[in-house]
């Protein structure tokens, strides 16, 4: 196992991490619009995981291709 291959997968549950950890109103309904809410801004730490996730989702997308060409 190569070094990138074990960043990767640190980089992958950290990136799942995150995403389970934003809160976006609760039930499945609401992934689908159906919450009849307007979207809040966020702030504190749910703008700082939407900031963290992004970067970790880049990450990986960088680390997936370097890995494919290396």
């Amino acid at each position: 196992m190569s070094i990138l291959t074990i960043i990767q997968i640190i980089i992958s549950v950290v990136l799942i991490a995150s995403i389970l950890l934003q809160q976006r109103g609760g039930a499945l309904g609401s992934s689908f619009g159906g919450s009849g809410e307007a979207y809040s801004s966020q702030r504190g730490f749910q703008k700082k995981l939407y900031w963290a996730t992004i970067v970790l989702g880049s990450a990986f997308i960088i680390f997936s291709l370097i890995n494919l060409v290396l």
